[in-house]
């Protein structure tokens, strides 16, 4: 059976790991041809080699989502090594503790801190926009999944610049279709709950207890649970598809 990305050329960023890697797995098992981009070099490279392994293509990027022409030259990279970009995952983000605001309330985050979340989450989103829209106008369309997240649909304590930023994604999400559906570019956002990966192991180990009990299937997602809706948003059957912001949540945004 063909699977539903055959033939296409995707680009993932943040596929080093977490929910990138699994959707990276999903695509190669669905047929794309991936470019999997990750500050983390190493990280982007192991994922290359399951890809591979898989029996699938692929290849690796480094770059700084947050630097306008290391964006602009991962899709250069793409483009020249497969032809075309068909699908984007826009997948690349960071956790309160990776820039020292673990726990911390709205009137406690250092100006450095909540500039570097929003430059990563948000500003990291629109770039990437910025830089395959025109591509995808010029081959005569495709796919954007931006990772979004429950936080960007309600507040969360202690999350201020992360839920702020998700919140962003959303509405660059929503603009982005609007503005580009002529183009035959569908532009959506999957929106996780709390999933399995090093992004939330900090947040599980202080509050797990509390959180799991706001979620009805009482349990954490795993991130494969997430690619299976990314893949299925990026493929053709979803071709009436767009704008929307997909919660792939255990119930948690039904309570």
């Amino acid at each position: 059976m063909t699977g539903m990305l055959a033939g296409k050329a995707a680009l993932i960023t943040g596929g080093g790991g977490g929910i990138g890697r699994a959707t990276a797995l999903a695509f190669a098992r669905e047929g794309a041809r991936l470019a999997i981009a990750d500050a983390n070099t190493e990280a982007a490279e192991e994922t290359v080699r399951l890809v591979n392994a898989a029996g699938a293509q692929a290849m690796s990027l480094g770059g700084d989502v947050t630097e306008s022409d290391a964006v602009q030259a991962m899709i250069k990279t793409t483009v020249a090594t497969y032809g075309r970009l068909d699908c984007a995952f826009n997948n690349a983000g960071i956790a309160g503790f990776q820039v020292d605001a673990a726990g911390k309330k709205t009137h406690e985050w250092a100006d450095e801190s909540f500039d570097r979340m929003i430059a990563v989450n948000l500003r990291g989103v629109w770039l990437c926009m910025k830089h395959e829209l025109p591509q995808m106008i010029a081959q005569g369309g495709g796919s954007i999944v931006n990772t979004g997240s429950v936080a960007g649909l309600v507040g969360l304590r202690t999350s201020s610049a992360y839920v702020a930023a998700k919140h962003g994604v959303l509405g660059l999400t929503k603009t982005a279709a609007l503005e580009y559906a002529s183009d035959n570019i569908r532009v959506n956002a999957v929106c996780p709950g709390y999933i399995e990966t090093k992004m939330t192991e900090d947040t599980m180990r202080r509050r797990g207890e509390e959180l799991m009990a706001l979620v009805p299937f009482h349990r954490m997602g795993k991130p494969e649970e997430i690619a299976e809706m990314v893949a299925w948003l990026a493929s053709d059957r979803a071709s009436y598809v767009s704008g929307a912001c997909y919660n792939v949540d255990g119930g948690y945004m039904a309570v």
